[in-house]
């Protein structure tokens, strides 16, 4: 399989995780837990996303958490 076919199976995987995530936090009764899989799911989201803008890139796994962290 090509660089770019293992990327597009990856990033479709990926999404696929994202929906379930939404899912179960749909599903969620506890608010906390269903907070945490909405934010899961977001992160999820982002990563797709800027892997499907940069293709190839194999994404940046700790490139999203550090602005956050204080």
């Amino acid at each position: 399989m090509s660089v770019a076919g293992e990327s597009g199976n990856r990033t479709q995987q990926m999404r696929d995780k994202a929906q379930q995530l939404k899912e179960a936090a749909e599903r969620a009764t506890d608010p906390q837990e269903r907070q945490k899989l909405q934010e899961q799911a977001r992160r999820l989201q982002e990563q797709t996303e800027r892997q499907g803008q940069n293709p190839g890139a194999g994404g940046n796994r700790s490139q999203g958490t550090r602005g956050r962290e204080k």
